[in-house]
């Protein structure tokens, strides 16, 4: 069994506090490591060392802290299938899709390597009477992340690349049940030339995330994950006087009108609502196809598709589709909601409950399940499943399912499925959702834009990576000047001139 341990001050270093979490083989449902959580202590001191180290870091100008960019990335790529493999037997899943995680958290590092221009500031020349402004944007310390369990190399790197471009030291507090690659980019960063110290992964539970939320050297926090915690998180973070971004969970809809290509859009639900085992907040779990007619057709071409989809563990090989859920409890919670669905009336065309896998009797394989004609009051809609489950909602006209979309709590990621260019064009202005697709399934913006959802799935004012990042992760200052050259006469000063 592997011993995990915190990365602090440049080296892997043992926990003290005698407590560990287990780290599952999702696949096999057997502990393969265990990773320490840190105490208090153990985190205050990680913090006071890395805002030691950030004031070196700082001070570097921003070219040098881009070259460091640039040899991190190519470091990633160069490690790419390492990187997917630590991904893949942590999480359970494909290596394609744990090089999509990794590749996706390259391409915010490349953004990064912008910095110099991303950090510019403002210039007014001769705003008054001999007065010149200008604004710098400066770093804010050290900063913290807190990330989750489904995209193990994607979401710390969202973090911490910009962080880091901009000037900050940065706490990260991988998922315990995901911990290795945190803990290898952090070595891959420093072989690029990030200082020791500025960069400390930290391993823990609740303990942890509150004794960062308290600590008054943290001045922000960024997170992913459920929308209580984010909630949680942004109070208390708030409460503190620290900058916050929490993301939370999703509910994402795609509606199909008639003129729709069914065959592109059964394709895009397929990969979209099943695709790393529904464990990804802009996974489509919900199909509103508009009319009987589009509905009865989609769910045909929907149910071979499905049932051809392939489980299995990464080891398997590339063609699996997808893996297992992420533990015992979250299989045991999807197949509950399952159960409600039929009991609250919901039509079960594919059952994924008791899947088994020779060999692998005893890892945390869910099926592929597909329920048409569920409506809005049922569980399998109000909650989020983070499962392989496609339900589909049938609407009597585009504005039924409109409304659908608009009345959702949560406001993460959207698509429509199109020929209509009006119909895209009107959903695009009137969904009250962060990030739309048009003939798109899963509209995760590319790096030099902004990641981030409306209503209950986030909370802050400013996005993950892109411009906002910069922002987030920096502080403004503006400076008015004025020089008195050129005012004195007779070797006096002209007071006069200075009014």
């Amino acid at each position: 069994m592997e011993e995990l341990w915190h990365y602090i001050d440049g080296a892997r270093v043992k926990g003290t506090s005698g407590r560990f979490s287990d780290v599952m083989n999702p696949a096999t449902g057997e502990v393969q490591g265990r990773v320490p959580l840190a105490t208090v202590e153990e985190l205050n001191a990680a913090v006071a060392s890395a805002a030691e180290a950030q004031k070196g870091w700082a001070a570097t100008n921003p070219q040098r802290r881009a070259r460091v960019m640039m040899k991190f990335g190519a470091l990633i790529n160069e490690h790419m299938d390492e990187l997917a493999e630590l991904v893949s037997r942590e999480h359970g899943k494909t290596l394609p899709d744990g090089r999509g995680d990794v590749q996706r958290g390259l391409e915010v590092v490349e953004v990064c390597m912008g910095a110099p221009h991303m950090l510019k500031g403002e210039y007014t020349d001769d705003g008054g009477p001999g007065i010149d402004l200008y604004s710098m944007r400066q770093p804010l310390g050290v900063v913290a992340g807190i990330t989750p369990f489904n995209f193990p190399a994607m979401i710390p790197l969202w973090k911490m690349a910009p962080a880091l471009a901009c000037g900050n030291a940065m706490i990260l507090k991988p998922s315990e049940r995901c911990p290795s690659t945190s803990l290898r980019l952090a070595e891959l960063a420093e072989e690029a030339g990030l200082p020791k110290g500025v960069l400390q992964v930290v391993n823990g539970d609740k303990e942890v995330v509150d004794a960062i939320l308290d600590n008054e050297t943290v001045q922000a926090v960024g997170f992913v994950g459920s929308t209580p915690i984010a909630q949680y998180i942004y109070g208390r973070a708030a409460t503190n006087g620290k900058r916050a971004q929490c993301f939370g969970g999703a509910k994402n809809h795609m509606i199909i009108m008639p003129d729709a290509d069914l065959d592109k859009a059964a394709d895009a639900l397929v990969g979209a609502g099943y695709g790393a085992a529904g464990e990804r907040c802009m996974a489509i779990s919900v199909a509103v196809p508009v009319g009987e007619e589009t509905a009865d057709r989609l769910v045909e071409k929907l149910k071979p598709r499905v049932e051809k989809l392939k489980v299995g563990p990464y080891t398997a090989g590339e063609d699996v589709d997808y893996g297992p859920v992420i533990t015992a409890a979250a299989k045991q919670r999807i197949e509950g909601l399952i159960a409600s669905g039929v009991d609250q009336g919901a039509e079960l065309v594919i059952d994924g409950r008791g899947f088994e896998l020779q060999g692998y009797e005893n890892g945390f394989f869910v099926g592929p399940s597909l329920f048409d004609r569920a409506s809005p009051d049922m569980d399998i809609y109000k909650e989020e499943i983070f499962g392989p489950v496609l339900t589909q909602v049938r609407a009597g006209s585009y504005e039924e399912a409109l409304e659908l979309v608009v009345d959702n709590p949560y406001g993460n990621g959207t698509a429509i499925y199109t020929a209509d260019g009006d119909t895209a064009r009107d959903f695009a202005h009137n969904v009250n959702v962060g990030m739309v697709g048009i003939n798109f399934p899963i509209p995760v913006p590319l790096s030099y834009h902004t990641f981030g959802g409306w209503k209950k799935s986030a909370f802050g004012d400013l996005n993950q990576y892109g411009p906002d990042a910069f922002r987030f992760y920096t502080k403004t200052k503006t400076v008015t000047a004025r020089w008195f050259s050129g005012i004195k006469e007779g070797g006096e000063f002209n007071f006069k001139a200075m009014d």
